[in-house]
């Protein structure tokens, strides 16, 4: 998708694609929500829902290409499940919190998973949210934040020295894991390991541009793949189902 529409941000797509997938294949139900907070990473929410069978290839083809209802930021009505359009970082877990808190005044059992980039964590309105759904004891909120350690203008330490989120995360009450973002199997334990009166945050250690010869580099946030990129990334995913 990303190569065919020469298009940019494979690098935070790849560091969350397996996260998506557990989470819509082995996590959620089909009253449970998600918010794509890192809506940059649209690409790997509509792999997703392709492999559900929601989008077609057709669709897909028409990734970033003129008068698709696939934009590289998603909004419009032609997703499935789509609530909210995303793109400008740091409000999806207040959204997330606010469909927790409609739940639960519903006495629903709907479970709410938001899924952030590590950099949006730089601003104020994260941590109002956090504030927000400990005092109302959101236990069925759970957010995964994509610690990739990149962001647009260099890495979150060099750009805020907004390091050790855990540790931050901790000091206002919640629950807070953290694992492997490329392990299947770690990322299934970890989201269904929820502690009952506490929002759940799942950290998630991956690697931006995964597989690809941009990875952990600045230019998978913004270069499209090369052919010769692109032929690599693909021999790598050979090698890896052939493991």
């Amino acid at each position: 998708m990303h190569r065919e529409a020469k298009a940019g941000h494979v690098g935070g797509n790849l560091s969350c694609i397996d996260a998506m997938l557990v989470l819509h294949h082995l996590v959620m139900s089909p009253d449970d929500r998600l918010v794509l907070s890192k809506g940059h990473s649209a690409g790997a929410l509509y792999v997703a829902l392709w492999s559900l069978g929601k989008l077609s290839d057709a669709d897909l083809k028409t990734f970033c290409k003129d008068n698709t209802k696939l934009p590289g930021h998603p909004s419009g009505a032609g997703i499935p499940s789509l609530m909210f359009p995303t793109g400008s970082l740091g409000h999806g877990p207040s959204l997330a919190a606010g469909l927790a808190l409609a739940s639960k005044r519903q006495s629903g059992g709907r479970h709410v998973f938001c899924l952030c980039s590590d950099g949006e964590w730089q601003e104020g309105s994260c941590w109002e949210a956090i504030i927000f759904s400990v005092h109302h004891r959101l236990d069925n909120l759970t957010i995964i934040i994509d610690q990739n350690g990149l962001q647009g203008f260099g890495t979150t330490e060099e750009v805020v020295s907004c390091g050790n989120l855990r540790r931050r995360l901790e000091g206002f009450g919640v629950s807070v894991s953290e694992g492997d973002g490329h392990d299947i199997e770690e990322i299934h334990s970890l989201l269904n390991n929820k502690v009952a009166s506490l929002p759940n945050i799942v950290l998630l250690n991956t690697r931006k541009g995964n597989g690809t010869l941009y990875e952990n580099k600045m230019e998978s946030h913004y270069l499209p793949l090369t052919d010769e990129n692109y032929a690599h990334t693909i021999q790598k995913l050979k090698e890896q189902e052939a493991m």
